[in-house]
């Protein structure tokens, strides 16, 4: 956790050769007028250092899986899972798991709908990064957790 290590890859990727990473973090908006005030202007501020690092971090992790450095995947809340080409993948139109990306996940409740769409949505990405990325040889998988919801 923490600024540097907001993936929390810091001790896997020190001692594994096969990294899955699962990004759920939020998109900084852009802010079209900026607070002037010192208190909001900070928050800002670090809100701008966080998504920077958070940035480098995935670029840093999906290059060395392009340079064979290490095996794995990454995949994000905000991933469009038709960028996969799996005629396989449980069906996610990436208009409504953008809706799911913007749900609020913290420091409040998430009403049952929500949270067991967000976890479908969570099982098919992470279903489709593992077959393109890791083993394609994994059977496919027989549909959501929570079927009746789907992501949307």
């Amino acid at each position: 956790g923490g600024v540097y290590d907001n993936l929390g890859l810091e001790s896997v990727w020190k001692q594994t050769a096969t990294v899955l990473v699962s990004d759920a973090g939020g998109r900084m908006a852009p802010e079209p007028k900026p607070k002037r005030d010192w208190i909001r202007h900070s928050v800002r501020v670090l809100n701008v250092i966080d998504n920077q690092v958070r940035s480098l971090r995935k670029r840093q992790v999906i290059d060395s899986f392009k340079q064979g450095l290490r095996k794995g995947t990454y995949w994000g809340i905000r991933t469009n899972i038709a960028d996969y080409h799996l005629g396989t993948a449980l069906n996610c139109p990436f208009e409504k798991t953008l809706l799911l990306a913007n749900i609020a996940t913290r420091l409040g409740r998430i009403n049952s709908v929500d949270q067991e769409k967000l976890i479908n949505w969570g099982y098919a990405v992470s279903d489709a990064a593992m077959r393109r990325h890791v083993n394609p040889d994994l059977p496919m998988t027989p549909g959501f957790p929570y079927p009746k919801r789907g992501v949307g």
